[in-house]
């Protein structure tokens, strides 16, 4: 009776039994088929977009209109298509794979990344909307450009360029607009957006574009940038990269990439510098990140302030003009560093910048650009006697 009750208490691990053991061996060995089902699918709806999308080019100068829009619309549904094709990829396969513990991790990776992109469509659903074609074709590119055929390749870099712009143009507006409308603490997390996407733009699609490009401009500032991020990089450096990231990106997008917007982000990173001088404990390190702070501003002011047209205060303009041809026409590097302090000891917020106008302070009256006054008020002591009114 005691064996018998043991027998019918006894927990069965439902994992280790036949028929679940039949069944996850089965799985596994049915996602390989899945994997190049999905494959066939995927290369399947390439080829048909990119036949479609050269149609579309070949044809963009036709004036008929209703023959122009029909094309337009073709291209679109053939790119909504390939797009599906590829999302399909990731939840019937790398989400069955990663469930049968069979991912790789490059396979988790993607897949991490895919839920991450899905988070923001209740949050932003035009970010969402660019990120998701953004990540659907970067985890397709690798396939698309190891086909044999070379026409095939540069076709596909063709329409990959051209699409991967207009993603970053959207992206890139849809973060200006939100840096304009946002308070200060939800502008320092759209600028950090504004330099993940500009730094993935120029990783990924700007060394494509410069195999078939004749802009010496955009050459110039990619190996600038090139050149600012080997080695170790420390705080000023990281800064300097994310400098660099705007002037290449102002290039190639104008008018997606507002100069407002462009305006914002330097001054986050005139800010972060300011931060750096004020967090340098030794005077050797304070003047490196002083020399740094000073290399900024000028470049904020040569790739930016200096062309700006439109301001919203004509006194701000006339000041402003006024402190650059001072600036352009002085020879002395010592007085040009005095002149950057003084203009910008002016101009930012006395509140939030209190201890940083003090060492600025400091700094031109050490230099002999700023006089300290003494202070000679005195407090006189008085003294004062109750007096009695008579009536």
């Amino acid at each position: 009776m005691y064996l018998l009750e043991q027998r019918s208490l006894k927990v069965i691990d439902t994992n280790k039994t036949f028929f679940s053991k039949l069944s996850s061996t089965l799985t596994k060995m049915l996602i390989p088929t899945k994997v190049g089902f999905n494959n066939v699918m995927i290369t399947f709806k390439r080829n048909a977009l990119l036949k479609v999308y050269n149609e579309y080019k070949t044809e963009q100068n036709i004036e008929e209109s209703s023959k122009k829009e029909a094309l337009e619309q073709r291209y679109e549904e053939s790119y909504a298509l390939y797009l599906e094709a590829i999302d399909k990829y990731i939840m019937d396969t790398v989400y069955k794979k990663i469930k049968n513990n069979t991912a790789s991790d490059l396979e988790r990776e993607h897949l991490s990344k895919y839920y991450l992109v899905v988070s923001l469509k209740d949050k932003n659903y035009l970010e969402y909307k660019y990120k998701k074609q953004e990540y659907l074709l970067k985890v397709d590119y690798m396939n698309a450009i190891s086909v044999k055929k070379k026409e095939t390749q540069e076709k596909y870099k063709k329409f990959y360029i051209e699409k991967m712009d207009t993603i970053y143009k959207g992206l890139l507006k849809n973060y200006s607009i939100n840096l304009m409308d946002n308070t200060e603490k939800q502008e320092k997390n759209v600028t950090e957006k504004i330099f993940k996407a500009l730094e993935d733009y120029v990783i990924s699609i700007v060394p494509l574009k410069l195999e078939t490009s004749t802009n010496d401009e955009l050459k110039k500032d990619y190996e600038q940038y090139e050149s600012s991020i080997i080695g170790k990089l420390d705080a000023k450096d990281i800064i300097f990269k994310k400098a660099n990231l705007i002037n290449i990106t102002r290039t190639i997008f104008t008018h997606s990439f507002p100069l407002a917007a462009a305006e914002e982000c330097y001054k986050e990173l005139i800010n972060q510098m300011r931060e750096i001088i004020l967090k340098s404990n030794t005077k050797m390190k304070r003047e490196s990140a002083y020399k740094a702070f000073f290399n900024l501003f000028e470049e904020y002011n040569v790739k930016l302030l200096s062309t700006k047209v439109y301001w919203d205060k004509a006194k701000e303009r006339d000041e402003y003009k006024k402190f650059w041809d001072k600036y352009l026409n002085e020879k002395s590097e010592d007085e040009k560093e005095n002149l950057i302090l003084k203009y910008d000891l002016k101009h930012i917020d006395v509140e939030g910048h209190k201890d940083i106008r003090k060492l600025y302070k400091e700094r031109l009256v050490e230099k002999g650009a700023m006089r300290t006054i003494k202070d000679t008020s005195t407090t006189k002591l008085q003294k004062f006697v109750a007096r009695k009114e008579t009536v």
